[in-house]
């Protein structure tokens, strides 16, 4: 107990000695913030700030004392007075400022560049003054401008800055008009002026740090052709115009950041050469000009677009993506255009998309060799590589090698991205996956169409079918191996899957009908009538054969689908889907198929006189049979699953329901093939009558309500066929007979529910 009690001594004196030195790092922090405001407000008034009042009470600790001191009463804890706020004058608004030193210059030089343009324009319409007096009083206010901005740069930079622009939008202005209205100025010479004025204005916008320069000298200098336009047609000179100003943006881009600038010329650019190609362009004699500065402008822009991210090393933005994109679109676009309306051109589609991905991947491996910026630069030019080869399969390939190309580029994409987690890999392969699926419907729209056979199973639709699946088959494995969560994890679980199942499923599904149609188009027979005309015949059995066929072979694929969920998925959903499937079928087969079924009995007994009838009319009844008996007992086993709600009273009502409609069909076959007329009066009547009876004693022997229920309706749809049908055309004793059949089968249905009452009670108070 004693070293107990020496243990807690020691830390409450240690816990004391903690808080001392608490309180003593306040007073400092106070004093410290104290100093800092008296050195803020040294230069103005000082406001009147409450402080912070901290009561300190020092204590003297007895290291000798064996008892630690009551700390809750030795310290207080510290009281602070609430501190208001410091009053700061509130300056100015600075709009007037902006206004004053900063927009009205900027309008004024606009204003000054726009009425000299309108002055030249109209001197020239009126003969005012001669062209060579034009270009030097042009060069004189140019060169006047930049004399006076140059003088005002130390005292006025803003100012000044504007006044540069202006002087070297003039100058761009003036050199134009001289070269290609009044031919005073070669086309060596103009060129080599314009590359100097280029070249200032980028050393002017770079000196000042002022983007205003490069807006209005160089994105200005497009307005320039328009302005003094002739129709000349001129496009080559317009063009290495636009590419000297974008050259000039490029080397702009290397020093600054000025994003506005390079979205600016990006979109002025664009928007003249596309409207030149959509209104002036005629392939003789424009095709390789159109080509060249389609790809000088493409290349510029890319340029631009890499060396701020490269370069100056800026990150990957959301944003980023757009002119990057649209870039590269409208360089493929309308080049693709430019070689469709050639008769030479034509022939390079292919190569020319496969073109634009070689150029993206070269920039890809150049960023993935250097390691300059972050990897979404990276994963996005990637992006344009397969965009590029997914676009050059169909526009090189035709048919199945589209589908097979685009489900194996989707594959490989969604692959890579699981197995090395790189999510942009994973998004490119959706499309991809949704374009190959479109392509291979169209792939059967064309081989199985109306009117359209094929070998069967021997043809490359059925190998494009298998290896389509199979590559869908590996994504979706992949998928569920190597399962992520995220938004699309959901709609992946569902939409894999399916479309494996729908591919499985129709890939054998088509073949099976194509076999069946080769043979209902071979067994064709013209008949020629005593008019002389052809009357064509076919074997209508080979499409009732069809029809079974196709019911059998989806009643066995559904039967393998709840095989496969029972013994590997055990999953809920699947489950229910793969029943809802069989029941689908299963009610197809009641229908279509024993429709199918009755007309190959009815060949069977009145073959044609043109084709063989065999036993197998009959033998199929029972091969089909064997497949709805199949798929029932799967269906069972798959309902009592533990992960399966509760849908016995459901699979009660489509079992009984079917073997009632299976067994009157079988009736109705015997007496059929035995030579009895209206086999759906009397027969059929009584069937029920005793398949509806035996419901009602299952039900009380299984104790299950909802079939006695189903019994007694059976019976009242058995008497209502039996007066308004079945007696309008019976005799004396054939009516005796029935009514006579059905009122025993209704009293022995009384008597087993008076007998066993007391079990219907107690299972309805349970």
């Amino acid at each position: 107990m004693a070293d107990r009690a020496e243990e807690i001594h020691k830390l409450e004196q240690q816990l004391f000695n903690v808080t001392l030195k608490q309180h003593t790092l306040s007073t400092e922090i106070q004093q410290l913030r104290e100093e800092l405001k008296r050195l803020k407000y040294s230069r103005e008034e000082q406001p009147e700030v409450a402080t912070e009042q901290i009561q300190y009470v020092s204590v003297e600790v007895e290291k000798e004392s064996r008892q630690a001191p009551d700390i809750s009463e030795i310290i207080e804890k510290p009281t602070f007075a609430r501190e208001p706020k410091p009053i700061i004058k509130q300056e100015k608004s600075n709009i007037e400022k902006f206004i004053g030193e900063n927009l009205i210059s900027k309008i004024g030089i606009a204003i000054t560049v726009l009425g000299a343009a309108i002055g030249v324009k109209y001197s020239i319409e009126h003969q005012l003054v001669s062209p060579l007096m034009r270009i030097i009083l042009g060069y004189l206010l140019g060169f006047g401008l930049l004399g006076v901005g140059i003088k005002l740069k130390e005292k006025y930079e803003n100012y000044s800055a504007v006044l540069v622009s202006g002087a070297i939008a003039i100058m761009y202005f003036i050199t134009y008009a001289g070269y290609s209205f009044y031919g005073l100025i070669p086309q060596a010479l103009t060129f080599v002026l314009m590359l100097a004025f280029t070249i200032f204005s980028v050393i002017a916008a770079i000196h000042y740090n002022r983007q205003v320069i490069a807006q209005i000298g160089l994105v200005g200098a497009y307005a320039v052709p328009f302005l003094l336009s002739n129709n000349s047609g001129q496009v080559a000179v317009l063009f290495s115009y636009m590419a000297i100003i974008n050259v000039g943006i490029l080397v702009i881009s290397y020093k600054k950041y000025w994003k506005s600038l390079y979205y600016s010329s990006f979109v002025l650019t664009w928007l003249i050469y596309s409207g030149w190609f959509a209104f002036s362009y005629k392939v003789d004699a424009y095709f390789g000009l159109a080509l060249t500065f389609l790809c000088v402008f493409f290349a510029i822009f890319y340029a631009v677009f890499l060396l701020h991210k490269l370069v100056r090393k800026d990150q990957y933005k959301l944003f980023d993506i757009v002119p990057l994109m649209v870039n590269s679109f409208l360089f493929y676009g309308i080049g693709y255009a430019i070689l469709n309306s050639h008769t030479i051109g034509r022939e390079l589609l292919g190569l020319f998309t496969l073109a634009n991905a070689v150029i993206h991947f070269i920039v890809s491996v150049i960023i993935y060799k250097q390691k300059l910026v972050d990897k979404n630069l990276l994963y996005l030019i990637i992006v344009l590589v397969f965009t590029f080869i997914t676009i050059t399969v169909p526009v090189q390939l035709s048919g199945h090698w589209i589908t097979l190309l685009w489900l194996a580029e989707a594959c490989l994409l969604f692959v890579i991205g699981r197995v090395k987690n790189i999510s942009v890999f994973e998004k490119i392969s959706y499309p991809l996956m949704l374009l190959g699926f479109i392509s291979l419907i169209m792939d059967w729209d064309a081989a199985y169409g109306y009117g359209s056979y094929v070998q069967p199973v021997f043809n490359i639709q059925f190998l494009t079918s298998m290896l389509a699946s199979v590559a869908f088959g590996c994504i979706t494995w992949f998928h569920f191996k190597r399962k992520e969560e995220n938004q699309m994890t959901p709609i992946l679980n569902i939409i894999l899957p399916a479309s494996l199942l729908v591919m499985l499923y129709f890939s054998i599904r088509l073949e099976i009908a194509n076999f069946y149609d080769v043979l209902h188009s071979q067994s064709k027979i013209d008949l020629i009538r005593d008019s002389g005309y052809n009357y064509p015949i076919f074997n209508d059995q080979i499409d009732h054969f069809k029809q079974i066929w196709l019911i059998n072979y989806s009643l066995l694929f559904t039967s393998l689908l709840c095989v496969f969920n029972i013994f590997k998925i055990k999953d809920k959903a699947f489950g229910l889907v793969s029943s809802a499937l069989s029941v689908i079928f299963l009610f197809a087969f009641l229908t279509f198929g024993l429709y199918s079924l009755s007309e190959l009995r009815e060949s069977y007994l009145n073959p044609s006189m043109y084709y063989n009838v065999t036993i197998v009319n009959i033998i199929i009844r029972y091969v089909s049979l064997a497949f709805v008996a199949l798929t029932g007992f799967v269906l069972h086993k798959q309902i009592r699953q533990s992960y399966m709600p509760d849908l016995k009273i459901g699979f009660d009502f489509v079992l009984y329901g079917s073997l009632l409609w299976i067994v009157s069909s079988e009736l109705i076959h015997w007496l059929d093939m035995a030579g009895f007329a209206e086999t759906y009066k009397l027969g059929l009547s009584i069937l029920w009558g005793v398949y509806a009876l035996l419901i009602i004693v299952l039900g009380i022997w299984k104790k299950k309500k909802h079939l006695r229920i189903g019994g007694i309706a059976v019976f009242g749809v058995t008497l209502i066929k039996l007066f308004f049908y079945d007696l309008s055309s019976l005799n004396t004793i054939s009516k005796t007979i029935v009514l006579v059949l059905l009122g025993i089968l209704l009293l022995i249905v009384s008597f087993l529910y008076n007998k066993y009452k007391h079990l219907i009670e107690n299972e309805e108070v349970k």
